[in-house]
C-alpha cells in the first residue's frame, strides 16, 4: 500500500506508523483529547501535539507515563513492537474509569519496578561494605 493510499484514507497503519502516529492512535482508543493526556502528564497540549506530529520526541520518563496511562507497552510506543494495538483495541470495550485505573496501575507498576531495583543496588552497595 503505497503512502499516496494511507493519506487518502486516513487511517492508522501499523507497518508505517511513527511514536507520534502510536501515541495519537493509543490516545484516541482511550478516548482522551490532547488536552486531557496533557494535564495528567503534567505538560502543556502544545507539548504533546509535537510529540504526535513527530516535530519532537518526549523523554524516557515521558513514555513511561505515557505507556502507563494509555495501557500499552513502552516497547510498541517507541517500535511498534509488543503490546500495543490489541491493548488500545481493548480499551474501547472497557469503561474509561476502568482503562484509567488500569493505566494508573501500570504506571504505579513501572515505578515500583524502578524503585525495587534501585533498593536492590543499595543494599548490595551496604553489603558489600563489610
Amino acid at each position: 500500500m503505497s503512502t499516496t493510499t494511507l493519506e487518502q484514507n486516513d487511517y492508522f497503519n501499523e507497518t508505517v506508523a511513527t511514536l507520534g502516529d502510536r501515541l495519537e492512535a493509543a490516545r484516541e482508543a482511550k478516548g482522551l483529547t490532547v488536552e486531557s493526556l496533557a494535564e495528567k502528564l503534567g505538560v502543556d497540549a502544545g507539548t504533546l501535539e509535537a510529540w504526535e506530529n513527530d516535530a519532537d520526541a518526549p523523554r524516557a520518563n515521558r513514555i513511561q507515563m505515557l505507556a502507563g496511562l494509555l495501557n500499552v507497552s513502552i516497547v510498541w510506543l517507541i517500535s511498534g513492537e509488543g503490546n500495543g494495538t490489541t491493548r488500545v483495541a481493548e480499551t474501547f470495550e472497557r469503561p474509561t474509569a476502568i482503562n484509567d485505573a488500569l493505566g494508573e496501575i501500570s504506571q504505579l507498576r513501572a515505578t515500583l519496578s524502578g524503585a525495587l531495583e534501585k533498593l536492590e543496588k543499595l543494599e548490595k552497595r551496604l553489603l558489600d561494605v563489610d
